[in-house]
């Protein structure tokens, strides 16, 4: 699953974004990555751990949240929560 949230450009700044994305690893857990930046210029790409499709989800779900309220707007999403 993929996100893709930015924020309302403000003056001639690049708008900023987040993209989370849910992805399964080789011995059976899930990582949550997570990249913020500007656009079009450097960003900090971050990766969580989690033993769980279920818990993963919810971090993810949390991150999304948490966006939303800094006044991100969700622009793209990719991929179904029920299927990996």
């Amino acid at each position: 699953m993929r996100l893709l949230m930015q924020q309302r450009p403000d003056g001639p700044e690049a708008p900023r974004f987040v993209q989370l994305m849910l992805q399964p690893d080789l011995l059976g857990g899930w990582t949550l990555v997570r990249e913020s930046g500007l656009m079009g210029g450097r960003s900090q790409l971050r990766r969580e751990q989690f033993l769980d499709r279920e818990s993963a989800f919810a971090a993810l779900e949390q991150a999304r949240d948490a966006q939303l309220k800094r006044g991100f707007q969700l622009m793209f999403t990719q991929g179904e929560p029920g299927r990996s």
